[in-house]
């Protein structure tokens, strides 16, 4: 949807997407050898719901070592959607330097924001009056996904982060990296929303006082989530099942 209108004349619609897993195995196997189909379904979801930005938080694909051709048709898919797409690359898909981020067909649209590669941490749609903040997975190393996060700068602030939620995170083990997540880093945020990424499962997780969910992945949610933010700022989460 064009996105020419300024805040005030109507509702800004939200999509959030996460764990897509394009590939050339498992998805293409489970989607008659389309790896990129879950993506066109959310893509096609998105267009449907008359969605402004679509955001994809994390693994949007399942590695960095896929092969040129795949990409290639990914980045199509983006490419030629009329939405802006803001997407935070997830532990799967950090955005190292060889990953399909930094590949040429993901840096020739203006429509495609990728944090860590064309953003650095902030996108800001100053015709919508929102900032969307996140912090790009950048190495296979553990990271804090809300480590700092920008304040609010804008009527609108939504917040990306693909991690692993535990209401009061125990970081002093070093047993694996889980990308930790906890209320208190949910709350700093000050978020109108938090999309966030990792689990295969759709939930709304912390208490009450932000809105932070997980979208799931769309071949097992079978759903994204759909954020209205209305012109009274009221904010309105649901889930839309993916066509």
């Amino acid at each position: 949807m064009s996105n020419n209108n300024k805040p005030s004349d109507r509702d800004i619609v939200l999509v959030h997407s996460s764990d897509i897993h394009v590939d050339d195995g498992y998805t293409a196997r489970a989607n008659a050898g389309d790896g990129t189909a879950p993506l066109q379904s959310v893509l096609r979801t998105s267009e449907k719901v008359g969605a402004d930005i679509l955001m994809l938080a994390g693994d949007t694909f399942e590695h960095n070592r896929l092969a040129e051709d795949i990409v290639i048709s990914a980045a199509s898919h983006l490419s030629q959607s009329k939405m802006q797409i803001v997407i935070l690359p997830g532990n799967h898909d950090p955005a190292i330097t060889d990953s399909p981020w930094h590949h040429q067909a993901m840096l020739t649209k203006n429509n495609i924001h990728i944090f860590g590669v064309t953003h650095k941490q902030l996108v800001v749609f100053k015709n919508f009056d929102l900032a969307v903040w996140g912090k790009a997975h950048q190495s296979y190393d553990d990271m804090k996904p809300l480590i700092k996060p920008r304040k609010r700068t804008a009527k609108w602030n939504i917040v990306m982060a693909h991690g692993h939620y535990e209401p009061v995170p125990d970081r002093n083990t070093a047993l694996r990296p889980s990308w930790l997540i906890g209320d208190e880093d949910l709350l700093e945020t000050g978020a109108d929303y938090v999309a966030l990424g990792h689990w295969n499962r759709p939930l709304k997780v912390g208490n009450e006082s932000i809105r932070a969910y997980y979208s799931g992945s769309p071949d097992l949610a079978e759903t994204v989530n759909v954020v209205r933010l209305k012109i009274n700022g009221e904010v309105i989460v649901r889930r839309h099942k993916i066509v």
